[in-house]
């Protein structure tokens, strides 16, 4: 699953937890000025911030994506 802005292009290995039609809509965070990096034959220029934990008695894990309210605008600084 991937994310494209005529700037950016972001690849990520969400798909196990997310379904496109799920982030429709929806402010994710990024970080924009990596370095690109080549996945899977396309070139990657960013990362989603996620937090990761572990399901309750289980070593399996679930990732939880960064988002904001709505309200705050794409491009939007971080402090």
């Amino acid at each position: 699953m991937g994310w494209h802005s005529p700037d950016h292009t972001i690849l990520s290995g969400i798909h196990a937890f997310y379904e496109p039609e799920e982030l429709v809509g929806k402010t994710l965070v990024a970080i924009t000025n990596l370095p690109p990096r080549s996945m899977m034959g396309i070139e990657s220029c960013g990362m989603l911030l996620s937090a990761v934990n572990n399901f309750k008695d289980s070593d399996e894990e679930e990732l939880h994506l960064i988002m904001v309210d709505n309200h705050i605008p794409a491009g939007a600084k971080l402090y």
